[in-house]
């Protein structure tokens, strides 16, 4: 067995998992973390070399289910304007909607998704987070900060006097 199937046996449970906690969907996740390892494998001379080859993959999975989310989020707008102009056509159901913390999550800042993502679903330090982001530690801590912040407010809206907001 060669390192590089080494690297992917350890690494592609980990990455499908926040490919698909991003982006919501369990196919678009399989197929960004294949592509995600096909980027590496082309570059695994050099990645290899890397004191965490890991990061530079989580880095591209995290860009590539950034995309993802902007392309789906622009192509549902074309879809609705479409719909606004042409005359009706009978479309697939929607799929049922996500768990509720998971669409807060995603609905958060891409930065602070990102982090809070890596944080609790990978148990990663704040120093591992700022390496795959590439930023700095106290700018992970922010983001964590507001991200969890935001998380709260939205999913848990009562007030102080336990009244609904």
């Amino acid at each position: 067995m060669t390192p590089f199937d080494d690297f992917y046996r350890g690494e592609y449970r980990p990455l499908l998992r926040i490919a698909w906690s991003l982006t919501g969907r369990k196919d678009l996740g399989e197929e960004l973390v294949q592509e995600a390892m096909v980027t590496v494998h082309e570059r695994w001379e050099s990645v290899r070399s890397y004191d965490r080859p890991g990061a530079y993959a989580r880095r591209v999975v995290l860009n590539a289910a950034t995309s993802a989310v902007r392309r789906r989020a622009a192509e549902k707008r074309a879809i609705q304007r479409l719909e606004v102009e042409a005359t009706p056509v009978r479309l697939a159901p929607e799929p049922p909607p996500d768990d509720e913390f998971w669409s807060a999550l995603r609905s958060l800042p891409e930065r602070q998704c990102q982090a809070v993502a890596l944080h609790y679903l990978e148990d990663r330090s704040i120093d591992d987070i700022a390496d795959v982001l590439d930023i700095a530690p106290n700018t992970v801590k922010v983001h964590l900060h507001r991200g969890r912040q935001t998380l709260a407010e939205t999913l848990a809206p009562i007030d102080h006097e336990g009244r609904e907001r």
